[in-house]
């Protein structure tokens, strides 16, 4: 298994995509009950000197595994926007995509 890092770094990955997500609603990110639930997850599983938090790790795991979660969702949203199909092409159109030029006829034709 992969090592996972800091909770710290999980923890602004989380916030970075929320604030990603939201963006495109136009409200800020914190007042989301996604934000408020993160936060207060992680205050509340976190090691204290008074107390070990036996669960720490598990928390650590799932948001981790959420964090991969969102970050894959918005790059498989990006990818299919630049190259989800448009319609039928014309030949030019698609010998242009893949760095390719029709030859030319003689005669004046194309």
């Amino acid at each position: 298994m992969a090592a996972l890092g800091s909770p710290l770094r999980t923890l602004r990955g989380l916030l970075r995509e929320l604030r990603y997500a939201s963006g495109r609603a136009g409200r800020p990110y914190r007042d989301t009950p996604a934000y408020q639930h993160i936060v207060a997850a992680f205050r509340a599983h976190r090691v204290t000197s008074e107390k070990l938090c036996r669960a720490q790790q598990e928390l650590h795991f799932q948001a981790a595994t959420y964090l991969c979660l969102l970050r894959s969702v918005r790059e498989h949203t990006a990818l299919h926007q630049e190259y989800h199909g448009k319609g039928e092409r014309s030949p030019e159109e698609v010998a242009g995509l893949v760095g390719f030029r029709l030859p030319q006829q003689p005669g004046g034709k194309g």
